[in-house]
């Protein structure tokens, strides 16, 4: 059983989403109705790899030059070095401009592999085949792909939409409980800025890792809804596609200062968000970070104390892609399912709201 979400970025182009469970056949009649059998790049991440590899080799049975690249685990792959070393690999086997790159891993890989695909030979068809709960509520969807550089993440990089994603939530059976906790991060911030009913929700499934299967198909689908709809509504992110970096700018900064693959994206996302809650208040809206207090022991299990200094990260706010004429853009709340992008040029406002976080996470 599957659930499809129909993707409409223009009147010429879309795509379709599928999520649920053994997505096998659907993947193959899919590539059937839309490529030649000649050849197909994988680039898998190598853990996936390690764990999947024969469920994967099936799934692209339907090809006759079956080209499969591992992709190094971490944030650390997220470079102009890995999508060079990507590039030459593919390039000298030979590919032509149907020739399709299946991305199968989480955000790491799928961001990467997007950047390839769209790079090279000015684009290649791309399907994402995301194999973690943040890839497939988040980084899969809506066409960002990119690498890290070392003055920000996500500097360098292209829109480029994908033909297809399926997003198999048994892939899901093998993920470790850090990267359970990673991904709920993206589904609190659809909480936060859509639907605050899943802030409910979360609460009774995070003690039960796909138990049950079916009301994670239904979590990650309304996930996935959220995203598609914002996105749908701005391709390019010229508007209200910035909602969906609620609690990104903070968690971006936090990310650098800390070096990058020292905490995951999702636990400064989380950071983030409680930082960005704190500014909405301070601001007199109607929110607090209460809503986030249920999963602030999960998160504070896993991390080690912060030790960045405020200072630190408000510099690294400054360097934010985001930054638009030198004043730091935030997504903040009215209340509950209500974003708005806000101008900051308080900063001591942005101080204020890192030494409350900080001092959150390390007490």
């Amino acid at each position: 059983m599957s659930n499809i979400i129909d993707v409409g970025i223009s009147l010429n182009q879309k795509y379709k989403i599928t999520i649920g469970q053994q997505l096998g056949q659907s993947f193959k009649a899919y590539c059937e109705a839309h490529y030649n059998q000649n050849r197909i790049f994988v680039l898998i991440d190598e853990n996936v790899n390690r764990l999947h590899s024969e469920k994967v080799s099936k799934l692209v049975s339907y090809f006759k030059d079956i080209h499969l690249i591992e992709v190094p685990e971490g944030e650390s792959s997220k470079s102009v070095t890995e999508w060079n070393n990507l590039t030459n690999k593919i390039l000298e086997i030979g590919i032509e401009r149907s020739t399709p790159i299946l991305a199968v891993g989480g955000g790491v890989t799928g961001d990467l592999a997007g950047f390839v695909a769209a790079t090279v030979l000015r684009g290649v068809p791309l399907i994402h085949m995301p194999t973690t709960l943040l890839a497939m509520v988040d980084s899969s969807i809506g066409g960002k792909t990119g690498v890290n550089h070392t003055t920000g993440k996500n500097l360098i990089g292209s829109f480029y939409q994908p033909d297809a994603v399926f997003s198999d939530i048994t892939f899901l059976e093998t993920l470790e409980q850090k990267e359970w906790i990673t991904g709920m991060a993206e589904i609190l911030k659809y909480a936060a800025i859509r639907n605050p009913k899943l802030f409910d929700v979360l609460k009774e499934l995070i003690h039960q890792p796909l138990t049950p299967k079916q009301r994670w198909v239904e979590v990650v689908e309304e996930s996935v809804r959220i995203k598609a709809d914002i996105v749908q509504e701005d391709a390019l992110e010229a508007g209200k596609r910035a909602y969906l970096n609620f609690g990104h700018t903070f968690g971006h900064a936090l990310e650098k200062t800390s070096g990058y693959g020292k905490i995951t994206h999702g636990e400064a996302v989380f950071i983030g968000m409680i930082a960005a809650c704190h500014f909405s208040k301070e601001l007199g809206h109607p929110v607090s970070d209460a809503r986030f207090s249920p999963f602030l022991s999960l998160y504070k299990k896993q991390m080690s104390p912060l030790t960045v200094d405020t200072k630190a990260l408000l510099e690294a706010m400054k360097s934010d892609k985001k930054v638009k004429d030198n004043t730091i853009r935030l997504v903040l709340l009215n209340e509950w399912g209500s974003p708005y992008l806000y101008s900051c040029e308080d900063h001591s406002l942005l101080k204020k709201s890192w030494s409350y976080t900080l001092d959150k996470f390390n007490t």
